[in-house]
């Protein structure tokens, strides 16, 4: 069992950036999944691929208002979970990381919560408003899209580009994954379209998320340009330690608003269909969350800045 467990270890990226749900739910029954496919030679971006199916599935069950079809959403979403995490295990376990699997894997997640949109929207459509005469209809849509593009869009890539941030700190270039816009339209620009079109359209949605990542953080923009002039790739061990010290206790919050948290909202207020909620309690509760822990991190590399 100890050996079970030192290997599980293995295939997680940090306990600073791994959640309890996840460390004692998730990440376990990942862990076998992982296995399993290991066993069968099936690559880890056929898992993601998998993980969208399931994910798209449970959206259109929460279209439905009946309790049994939501709760085969809740299921199937959290299958779709279990794969998201296994593929990540299992690339770390077979060495079969690629920048493929890491741009494929945040799509997935993005399908899964379109579906998940555009069902509520229709479920909601010709219901009215609670104690209104009012349909949801056209202004909740908007609403739905705003949310969504938006604000979910926002929080997601903020809280994934701070902890591969504080991975950076913690393991070093090799154990991050916090790669820049500069760096990607280079690439982009690099390579012909001729065989490579699909592979020239990641890269360039790719940059384009870099850049709404940075475009997010400009204090640490400025911050990361400046220990790079004074530094280079030699940060002292105890520069890191410093800022692994101060940004570690933002990391629930990068956890928050990624997925756990995020889905239990979604499975209460589909559950007793009132799906609204969870649209609403993205809206304010999340961005509030967001509001914060962008605010703190700011600060904190503000103040980095100025002491180098």
């Amino acid at each position: 069992m100890s050996e079970i467990k030192k290997d599980l270890n293995s295939t997680l990226k940090s306990s600073d950036t791994e959640e309890t749900i996840d460390i004692y739910f998730t990440r376990p029954i990942g862990y076998r999944w992982a296995l399993f496919f290991n066993k069968f030679n099936v690559h880890p971006n056929v898992v993601t691929i998998l993980s969208i199916f399931l994910g798209v599935a449970a959206g259109i069950c929460f279209y439905y208002t009946d309790f049994w079809h939501n709760l085969a959403g809740v299921l199937l979403l959290m299958w779709a979970n279990f794969y998201d995490s296994c593929d990540g295990q299992l690339a770390r376990m077979t060495g079969k990381k690629t920048l493929w699997g890491r741009m494929l894997d945040g799509f997935a997640g993005d399908i899964w919560f379109f579906t998940i949109y555009i069902a509520i929207v229709a479920r909601l459509w010709n219901q009215n408003i609670p104690f209104t005469n009012f349909h949801w209809g056209w202004w909740f849509f908007l609403f739905a899209c705003f949310n969504g593009f938006i604000l979910h869009s926002r929080q997601s890539a903020l809280a994934d580009y701070y902890r591969n941030i504080h991975l950076f700190f913690l393991k070093g270039k090799s154990g991050s994954e916090l790669d820049n816009f500069v760096q990607q339209r280079k690439l982009f620009n690099e390579l012909p379209w001729k065989g490579n079109f699909w592979w020239k359209i990641f890269l360039y949605f790719y940059g384009n998320y870099t850049r709404g990542q940075e475009k997010q953080t400009p204090q640490f923009q400025r911050f990361f340009k400046k220990l790079k002039e004074v530094y280079g790739e030699n940060i002292p061990q105890d520069f890191r330690d410093r800022f692994r010290a101060q940004s570690k206790p933002l990391m629930p919050f990068t956890n928050i608003l990624t997925f756990n948290t995020r889905a239990i909202a979604l499975y209460i207020s589909c559950l007793i269909d009132m799906p609204y909620l969870y649209v609403f309690f993205e809206a304010i509760v999340l961005t509030s969350l967001y509001v914060y822990m962008r605010s703190r991190h700011e600060n904190m590399c503000r103040n980095f800045y100025e002491e180098l």
